[in-house]
């Protein structure tokens, strides 16, 4: 054999050697010529007790254009036409003990008998016959009737295995119908938490009607002016109906989500039950096909070390414990399922109230509202009437003093072209005299007149200008009044009026 690291040399006999320099004691009958040992001396790891030891080892590689097959130690023979290289020669004792006498003694003693030994084998064959001859005779009668034994143990074995066969099926058949009813239950209560579902999202979206109202009627509120921008009562009643929408809302999203996620337990059970019906329903038909084979069936079939083969995961007491453990996982989502439906009714009903409860306390609170506004606007009428009518007479009031005050006038120029006549008089007779003082004293008083005349016209005036005023007010707030009426009693409760809220939860 030839490999990249070295040759194997075969010999005629092989023998261990005792260092790895040593040579071999037999004629070499194949390969190149016997080199160098190099590698290491390896031993058969079971010696024969009749036989030397054998071994092998690596040695060098040696071109074979360099290496001619020849033995140096035999005459060639002849050699045909056109060979190259000289025939192989087989080896022989002498040369063998020529290289190493001890060698070839024990090779040629280990391949003889003595006639002793030859007598002993023979005697030795033929009681070996005898012996086996009778035992075969009692043998072939075992063999009768193990048979027998063997014919009756398998025909009652099959009777058994026929009859634990349809025992099983019987099992099986009990747990696939409890499995499949279970199964029609669970269906029936998923079917209903999905309308449970459907309610809840419908009940979501109904109320956004009437949030949108509260809302809207909140922002028209806003448009209010003045002092009619309070917080008042229906304020506050929308404020709560609103925040009792969104959590309204809020709670059944909350359900909603519980229903999901008991769908969705659901679901895994009902595919468990689904998994564990189609398993016992192909259990079945394999048991029935098995239950019904016989010897004379046809299909039947050599399956070799299947009886070794255990593919099994259960036993019967965890086979019947699994599918106790589904139906009764079953039954639970059931029972939680009932519950949630009856949540989902009452919770509906119970929001369903709270609404028309509130819904009611705000259009009550719009109405009174309403009402007081419009005492008020009549009343803010009134007073504008009257504040007119004060108006009126102040202004005729204004006008009598303005004439008073003109009607002064002439008198006053008599009374200074008097006094200024009389300062033309000569001399002595620029007395002080009684009508001096009484023209003097006459056009003192017109002057005092006049001043609490005027004062009285500014007065006047000032009055007049606060009626005025108030009478601005007044149509302001009675502009503002009509509006806030309007806002309430039209805007907000036409809108209210119009909505069906019977027809938003009620199913």
């Amino acid at each position: 054999m030839t490999s990249h690291l070295g040759d194997t040399v075969m010999y005629s006999q092989l023998q261990p050697w005792s260092t790895v320099a040593a040579t071999p004691v037999m004629e070499q009958v194949a390969g190149p010529p016997l080199p160098e040992r190099i590698g290491t001396y390896y031993q058969t790891p079971r010696p024969h007790p009749w036989r030397p030891t054998l071994g092998y080892e690596n040695v060098e590689v040696t071109p074979l254009p360099t290496q001619p097959v020849t033995n140096a130690l035999m005459d060639p023979c002849y050699t045909p036409h056109g060979m190259s290289t000289e025939p192989l020669k087989f080896p022989n004792l002498v040369t063998g003990f020529e290289r190493n006498p001890a060698h070839a003694a024990r090779a040629a003693l280990y391949t003889r008998y003595t006639p002793l030994e030859w007598t002993h084998g023979i005697l030795r064959t033929y009681g070996e016959s005898d012996t086996n001859r009778n035992y075969s005779e009692r043998l072939r009668g075992e063999f009768i009737r193990v048979m027998r034994e063997t014919d009756e143990k398998t025909a009652g074995g099959q009777r058994e295995s026929g009859r634990r066969l349809g025992e099983r099926i019987t099992d099986t058949t009990f747990w696939r119908n409890e499995v499949k009813t279970e199964l029609e239950r669970l269906l029936g209560s998923a079917h209903c938490l999905q309308e449970g579902k459907r309610m809840i999202a419908k009940a979501i979206a109904d109320i956004e009607g009437p949030l949108h109202i509260a809302q809207e009627c909140l922002y028209l509120r806003e448009n209010r002016h003045g002092i009619d921008l309070a917080h008042d009562s229906p304020e506050q009643a929308l404020l709560k109906e609103v925040e009792l929408y969104r959590n309204s809302q809020a709670t059944l999203k909350c359900l909603g989500d519980k229903v999901t996620s008991q769908l969705l337990n659901n679901r895994a059970a009902q595919h468990e039950l689904e998994t564990d019906v189609r398993s016992k329903e192909g259990a079945l038909g394999i048991d029935n096909m098995c239950h019904q084979l016989n010897n004379f069936s046809k299909g039947i079939n050599y399956y070799g070390g299947i009886e070794k083969f255990n593919p099994t995961v259960s036993t019967t007491t965890t086979w019947a414990e699994n599918s106790n453990r589904i139906v009764l996982r079953s039954q639970s989502e059931r029972a939680k399922s009932s519950q949630m439906c009856s949540d989902v009714e009452n919770m509906i009903n119970s929001l369903s109230s709270e609404i028309w409860d509130s819904w009611s306390v705000t259009n009550n609170a719009l109405a009174r509202r309403a009402a007081e506004m419009l005492e008020a606007k009549s009343k803010i009428q009134m007073h504008l009437a009257k504040i007119q009518q004060e108006i009126f007479e102040m202004e005729k009031n204004i006008e009598l003093l303005r004439k008073a005050i003109l009607d002064k006038s002439n008198p006053m120029k008599v009374a200074q072209t008097r006094l200024e006549a009389r300062t033309h008089r000569k001399e002595v007779e620029l007395c002080r005299d009684m009508a001096q003082d009484r023209l003097v004293k006459e056009v003192l008083d017109m002057q005092d007149s006049i001043e609490y005349l005027h004062r009285k016209l500014q007065e006047a005036e000032a009055q007049h200008q606060q009626l005025l005023k108030t009478r601005s007010n007044l149509e302001t707030e009675l502009h503002s009044k009509v509006n806030a009426l309007f806002i309430d009693r039209e805007k907000c409760m036409g809108m209210r009026r119009s909505f069906p809220i019977t027809a938003t939860i009620k199913y």
